[in-house]
């Protein structure tokens, strides 16, 4: 039986029928069972809970072949990396009580770096914890720019006719689709191929700048001169607070993005043939279009 954090992610619900596909026992965790009808649906126990609380996580870790853990975001958290780290102690504490032997952990590209990353440091923290962990294999997937993030841009996109975003429009990111990080994480989980602390970087197909995507996913929609435009911060966290984020989540987002135009990030990996991934943007980008075809006018 394998155990995933982070159900009502894109992540997770893809991981899990990937591994329900195989006959595996799945036991997901989240916050809200109305949300994870369709996983039950599918075959999996769900665990419903609190994952600031190390005891229920020891709970449903116990006996489990293997465990995915990821922080789930909570982009209204007032203090988000206070936030992170208290879901990071009790996974940690959660693992070491549990007995599990191995664990996936959800990391991300510029982990490595201890801080100037945004939401980012928050997951150098966590690797960080659990490479105290004694006994235990760890893989932390340092997974980049999810495509996922592009779907936030519809409605800006419909109401502006551009695509607003804080990150420099030429700087190259590594940009990945969920499905093919899920892909990994099922993988993983039936056959590891890691001992003790290992580092694996997830890069997507190829490295992609902003404006290169907007072009990609315009012409999906019917808008091939579709422009990036690099939004004032001062805006762009205007829009986010208004769309729920706390100032907070906000400010972190806009250092991350600073890193990310920079090149502070990408400097931190070497792309091979081990961290490459199958999904194109232009595989995505019907992904993009069906999205905003369904968002209406």
């Amino acid at each position: 039986m394998y155990v995933l954090l982070g159900a009502n992610g894109n992540i997770t619900s893809k991981a899990v029928r990937l591994l329900r596909a195989q006959n595996q026992s799945v036991r997901v965790v989240g916050r809200d069972a109305a949300r994870l009808r369709a996983l039950k649906e599918a075959g999996a126990e769900l665990a419903v809970g609190d994952v600031q609380r190390a005891g229920f996580l020891a709970d449903v870790f116990r006996g489990a072949e293997g465990v995915y853990a990821m922080i789930p975001p909570d982009y209204a958290s007032p203090d988000h990396r206070a936030y992170q780290n208290a879901v990071g102690e009790a996974i940690a504490k959660a693992i070491a009580a549990s007995g599990v032997r191995s664990v996936i952990s959800l990391s991300s590209l510029g982990a490595g770096l201890p801080g100037g990353t945004g939401p980012i440091a928050g997951l150098h923290d966590q690797e960080e914890r659990l490479k105290k962990l004694a006994g235990i294999s760890v893989l932390h997937l340092r997974a980049g720019y999810f495509m996922e993030n592009h779907l936030h841009a519809i409605a800006l996109i419909k109401a502006y006719g551009v695509y607003p975003g804080m990150i420099a429009p030429a700087a190259p990111i590594a940009m990945i689709a969920a499905q093919d990080i899920a892909a990994a994480v099922a993988k993983e989980l039936v056959t590891p191929s890691y001992q003790g602390q290992t580092v694996k970087n997830l890069l997507g197909q190829r490295d992609v700048t902003m404006s290169d995507a907007a072009r990609t996913l315009g012409a999906a929609v019917g808008k091939p001169d579709l422009q990036y435009v690099q939004a004032d911060p001062v805006q762009a966290k205007a829009g986010m607070v208004a769309a729920g984020f706390s100032p907070n989540v906000a400010d972190l987002f806009e250092e991350m993005c600073k890193a990310l135009s920079d090149g502070r990030i990408s400097k931190t990996y070497t792309r091979d043939a081990g961290s490459t991934t199958p999904t194109s943007i232009e595989q995505f980008a019907t992904v993009f279009a069906a999205a905003y075809k369904a968002s209406g006018h």
